[in-house]
């Protein structure tokens, strides 16, 4: 393919990625902007229109999944995970692995299902990267049922991409346990360079080139990131595990000002690589194998909800009243970028069928479009009955 059809590609792309916000607003909000982007790759992909061949931006796609997990690593702070919150957290991941397993095995035994290992982990996987915008955008993340949301989410990437990067690796398990080993004590060595620095020419020079052109700052993100997504490659481990840890790293660092950094991180990611993996995702989407196998697109969707959904709503007793712990559960279950991660493995190391991994990839599609929008608008709204009895209560009417 020559240049003038990597950019026709590229053109097309970036035209559904402007196109996906404006619609998403003039329909009041309640289609999530990562469904019309899925929506837009599918038409200009090669199963619809054919207009344009995902293979062109791939790279392009790659560094967005990679800001995707990397904005979601930096979410996670580290108090959350030593929290009480987060033992919920790992109980109700450590379930839904349980539940997966078993119901995958019947799956499997009925010769439903071949990748055994990669489906049970698909089907425990949570879509931080897709909910952290929406809790944002509601002003929930300083909250406690936020900052369950966010652990809940933290735990359904982390300990399903370690399990992908030990289980599914291509080195082996015992290879893959070292390399995460590396990487990690890297993240650590790499947490405590700022205090090497300190009071140096060189966080002189750091400080003072962040917020003008030259934008030192944005620069070493995008180099931390690459890093990492390098190094994980070499390890064979993958890319998301080193998103991950690349973000988790960059909070480490400490940002002089946090706010103005992570509007960069949103005008960056958000506004360009982002978006152009979703819609690759969407041109990559097998529609033809969802047409003729729709009752497997909703076995999987109906699984997402049951196997995440309902250990998360029962580990959350005592903590959060029922209408809260459902909420939770139903957005727990809300998963797609770790799904589509997964199905590729699957698919190129030839163990899962085609018709499952686009399944899954269409539930998980599915969920986005629906767990959402369900749960946060019964949130608000229970919220917003909540403030209304409060205030009665305040004015001497019964509440």
């Amino acid at each position: 393919m020559d240049t003038t059809t990597t950019l026709q590609t590229l053109l097309l792309v970036c035209l559904v990625s402007a196109a996906a916000p404006l619609l998403t607003t003039m329909v009041g909000g309640h289609v999530p902007q990562v469904v019309l982007l899925l929506v837009g790759g599918v038409l200009i992909g090669p199963q619809v229109l054919g207009i344009a061949e995902p293979d062109l931006v791939e790279l392009i796609a790659e560094v967005g999944l990679g800001f995707l997990f990397l904005i979601a690593g930096y979410e996670v702070e580290p108090r959350l995970l030593r929290e009480p919150v987060a033992t919920r957290a790992f109980i109700a991941w450590g379930a839904s692995l349980l539940l997966a397993l078993a119901v995958v095995g019947v799956l499997a035994a009925s010769g439903l299902v071949h990748a055994y290992v990669a489906v049970s982990l698909a089907l425990t996987t949570t879509a931080l990267g897709v909910l952290l915008p929406l809790l944002r955008d509601r002003g929930l993340l300083a909250t406690p049922f936020g900052d369950a949301v966010l652990t809940t989410g933290a735990v359904g990437e982390m300990l399903p991409v370690l399990a992908v990067a030990i289980f599914l690796g291509t080195r082996g398990s015992f290879v893959a346990l070292l390399s995460l080993a590396a990487i990690a004590l890297l993240a650590v060595v790499l947490a405590a360079v700022p205090r090497l620095f300190a009071g140096t020419a060189v966080h002189r020079a750091f400080t003072q080139t962040q917020d003008d052109t030259r934008q030192s700052a944005v620069r070493a993100t995008v180099l931390l990131l690459v890093l990492f997504l390098t190094i994980a490659a070499e390890f064979g481990l993958d890319a998301v595990l080193g998103a991950f840890l690349a973000g988790m790293v960059l909070r480490q660092l400490g940002p002089t000002d946090p706010a103005a950094f992570e509007h960069k991180l949103d005008a960056v990611g958000y506004g360009f690589f982002i978006p152009v993996f979703f819609v690759v995702s969407g041109m990559n989407l097998d529609i033809q194998s969802i047409a003729d196998n729709p009752l497997r697109l909703v076995l999987f969707f109906t699984l997402l909800l049951v196997v995440r959904g309902l250990p998360t709503v029962i580990a959350y007793r005592g903590m959060f009243p029922l209408r809260d712990r459902v909420e939770l559960g139903v957005l727990a279950a809300t998963a797609l970028p770790l799904l589509v991660a997964i199905t590729q493995i699957g698919l190129a190391n030839g163990t899962m069928l085609p018709e499952n991994a686009a399944a899954l990839v269409g539930a998980g599609a599915l969920s986005v479009l629906l767990f959402p929008a369900l749960a946060l608008a019964s949130h608000a709204r229970h919220a917003e009955v909540g403030e209304m009895a409060t205030s009665g209560g305040r004015n001497g009417d019964p509440p």
